[in-house]
């Protein structure tokens, strides 16, 4: 009897539910022949409209999931090979953002590069490489906040004058070693309308920057960015590149003739650093410690406010002028590194950020370099003479010094290597070139070429001289 009737009920809630779905089903049929309109005929396409439907059939999100897909297997495949050569994996990683771009899969098929990044008749507004760089400086300035984490700024204390002297030294040389390359070069390489004074400074400028993020990463993998030698090397390179990027600035304000712009980057990033050392540093001291207190591990809302602050700092930098790495990497570095908070943001953070968003990085600035540009003896011999110019003026000014300074010749020589590495901070700086016009696509070209050698020549001359560095850290991908 209880059998026939929980039949019954099932019976009658099928067909009750069928009975719903057939009543909505002709209920949207009759609203859309009541309300439907004759077909007209299409307006005329303009060449407008045409990009604007053409855009509307790139899928972004599918176009930037499947490049970081691609980057991020690549990368790990690379590094894993790199790894095996000596070499730390983050240069894996950046040779996996050029593969993928025009200098290598482009020449080999530039239909199976599409797929990642489609091409200006299809995208002509560059929405997915713009989504694609936003995740990429969200990346790099995460990942820039948690070496700040982990510098030592009580160990810094005993160097600082060491750090400021090869800080200036490593600019002031190659600065005016690019100067005087620049006479050889304008004539050969320059555009006509383009002034030597704006090509002169610019390349001495390019001829200064240190990759503060690929030299955090080198010595992270090799576990050296918490000894003496790697705070000072991240404190050169990060006073190095706050310091170029002034330059930059400056040069920036020549070409377009606007001067005024330069004294506020400066004015600005002095500004900005007093507030962290003696506001924000003490401010965040008080709060780090109420936290602490908690006997629940961290609230909330204290890990919210960590994420806002970031943003907010690496904003502040980014509106001065001198790039938002800088602004997070500072507030890195006014928190305690010894607080639980620091520990729990470098235990939680590092691997998202380090095998997910970084790749972004790698990624985007790989895929706009053409190597292929290069096609003739003469023009690699020009290249030649730049990576050596490039070398002597970085190395040589830090390892002089660093000698000043009082460091052995054993750390100084390390210190000049570690500098010289120049990564893909360089190809923003040179991509920023590029765009002013005050460098050509060839030169642009070379310039690359200069940053991967001197980068990839870091780890097997800090092999030679320091022992520790040759043990890797244990792989996270």
């Amino acid at each position: 009897m209880q059998s026939n009737l929980a039949t019954t009920r099932r019976t009658k809630g099928i067909l009750s539910y069928l009975g719903l779905l057939a009543v909505g089903i002709a209920t949207v049929l009759l609203v859309l022949r009541l309300g439907g309109q004759p077909d007209q005929a299409p307006p005329p396409t303009t060449p407008l409209v045409a990009a604007k439907i053409a855009q509307t059939h790139v899928d972004v999100v599918f176009h930037v999931l499947i490049t970081l897909a691609a980057v991020i297997l690549l990368g790990v495949a690379l590094s894993k090979v790199f790894r095996r050569l000596g070499q730390p994996p983050v240069i894996g990683e950046v040779i996996a953002g050029i593969a993928l771009g025009p200098s290598l899969l482009g020449t080999i098929s530039p239909e199976a590069m599409h797929l990642l990044i489609p091409p200006p008749t299809l995208d002509p507004h560059g929405a997915v490489a713009t989504s694609l760089k936003l995740i990429a400086q969200l990346g790099v300035i995460l990942y820039m906040f948690l070496v700040g984490l982990e510098l030592n700024a009580a160990q810094l204390k005993h160097k600082a004058h060491a750090a400021i002297a090869i800080s200036h030294a490593s600019i002031v040389v190659p600065f005016a070693m690019g100067a005087v390359l620049s006479l050889w070069l304008y004539p050969l390489l320059s555009d006509p309308e383009v002034s030597f004074t704006s090509f002169s400074l610019f390349l001495g400028v390019a001829m200064s920057i240190t990759a503060f993020p690929v030299l955090a990463r080198i010595l992270t993998d090799r576990n050296l960015q918490s000894t003496p030698l790697g705070t000072v090397a991240l404190s050169c390179a990060a006073a190095d590149d706050v310091t170029a990027w002034c330059l930059l600035s400056l040069v920036v304000g020549v070409v377009k003739s606007d001067v005024e712009q330069v004294w506020f980057v400066l004015g600005g990033t002095i500004a900005f650093i007093l507030f962290m050392l003696f506001v924000a540093k003490p401010f965040v001291g008080r709060r780090v410690g109420m936290i602490e207190r908690h006997d629940h591990g961290l609230p909330t809302y204290a890990v919210a406010g960590v994420y806002v602050m970031i943003l907010a700092a690496a904003a502040a930098t980014e509106w001065i002028g001198i790039h938002a790495i800088f602004g997070a990497f500072l507030l890195g570095v006014v928190i305690p590194s010894e607080s639980a908070l620091a520990k729990n943001f470098l235990l939680k953070l590092k691997e998202p950020v380090t095998v997910l968003l970084l790749p972004a990085f790698f990624a985007y600035t790989g895929m706009r370099t053409e190597i292929g540009l290069l096609n003739d003896w003469n023009q690699w011999l020009i290249c030649l003479v730049i990576i050596l110019v490039a070398t002597l003026g970085k190395f040589g000014g830090s390892l002089a010094a660093a000698r000043l300074s009082g460091e052995s010749w054993r750390d100084a020589g390390i210190l000049g290597i570690l500098m010289n590495t120049r990564g893909l901070m360089e190809l923003i700086v040179l991509n920023i070139g590029l765009d002013l016009g005050v460098i050509s696509p060839t030169l642009f070209a070379m310039m690359v070429i200069m940053a991967l050698v001197t980068t990839m020549m870091t780890s097997p001359a800090l092999l030679l001289l320091s022992p520790a560095a040759r043990v890797l850290r244990p792989s996270t991908s």
